[in-house]
C-alpha cells in the first residue's frame, strides 16, 4: 500500500512529479514513502550523461518543463546554477523520520530550487528552511552531515539501483517501476487495479537479437 517516490531536487520533472503524487496515491489507498537519492550516482552506474550535459537536450529540457508546469499551473523558476550539489538538501530530508515532517521538508526543498529560484546549496539558506517548516536545523544538519547521514543516501541510491531505477523520479510499487512525470497516469492505473498486461510483451522483447550496434 505504498509508492516508493525516488527523487533528487536536481531533477525539475521529480518537483513536477512531486506536485500530484500524494494526492493520486491518496486517491487510491496508497501511501507515498519518499526516498532521496543521489541522481549522479545513478547516472555513474548506468553510464549515462544527465539531460543538463547534453547541450540540445538540456535546452528541450526546460522548454518542457516550463509548458508542463502551465499546464500543471505551479510556479518555474530556475535555481542559481544547474547542475548543482544536491547532498546537503538530500542528506537533510534522508534523517527525518517522520513522514509529514519528510514531505514538508521536501516540499519546501522543491519549492526553492524550482518556484522561487534560492536553490538548496547555501547552507545557511537550507538551515533556515528547515526551520521554516518547523524543525530544528541544528539538530536535523549535525545528523544529515554525520557518518550515519551521508550513508543514508548512499544506501538509498544503493537499493534504488538494485531495484532498477535508473533516473529520476521513479516510482515503484507492487515491485513495478514508473519513471519520470509522464508516467503518473500509468502509475494510477496500476493502482486502480486496471495496469496493462506486459508480461508476454516483455518476454518478447528480451528475447530479441541485435542486428547493428552503434560504434
Amino acid at each position: 500500500m505504498t509508492v516508493r517516490f525516488h527523487f533528487d531536487y536536481l531533477s525539475p520533472y521529480a518537483y513536477l512529479a512531486f506536485q500530484g503524487i500524494h494526492a493520486l496515491s491518496a486517491r487510491h489507498g496508497h501511501d507515498v514513502e519518499l526516498v532521496p537519492i543521489l541522481f549522479a550516482a545513478v547516472l555513474n552506474h548506468h553510464g549515462q550523461k544527465g539531460p543538463a550535459e547534453i547541450p540540445a537536450k538540456r535546452s528541450y529540457v526546460f522548454k518542457d518543463c516550463v509548458r508542463t508546469a502551465s499546464l500543471l499551473k505551479v510556479p518555474m523558476r530556475p535555481p542559481p546554477s544547474h547542475p548543482f550539489n544536491p547532498l546537503l538538501a538530500l542528506r537533510a530530508t534522508a534523517a527525518v523520520a517522520d513522514p509529514a515532517s519528510r514531505r514538508a521538508l521536501a516540499k519546501r526543498f522543491f519549492d526553492a530550487t524550482w518556484a522561487t529560484g534560492e536553490g538548496v546549496t547555501d547552507p545557511a539558506l537550507v538551515a533556515a528552511m528547515i526551520d521554516e517548516v518547523g524543525l530544528d536545523s541544528a539538530d536535523l544538519l549535525a545528523e544529515a552531515t554525520s557518518p550515519d547521514g551521508k550513508e543514508r543516501i548512499r544506501a538509498n541510491t544503493e537499493q534504488a539501483i538494485a531495484d532498477g531505477v535508473f533516473g529520476v523520479p521513479t516510482m515503484i510499487v507492487d515491485g513495478e517501476l514508473f519513471w519520470g512525470h509522464d508516467s503518473l497516469p500509468h502509475l494510477e492505473a496500476q493502482l486502480r487495479g486496471e495496469g496493462v498486461d506486459i508480461g508476454a510483451a516483455l518476454r518478447r522483447w528480451s528475447g530479441l537479437g541485435s542486428s547493428a550496434q552503434r560504434r
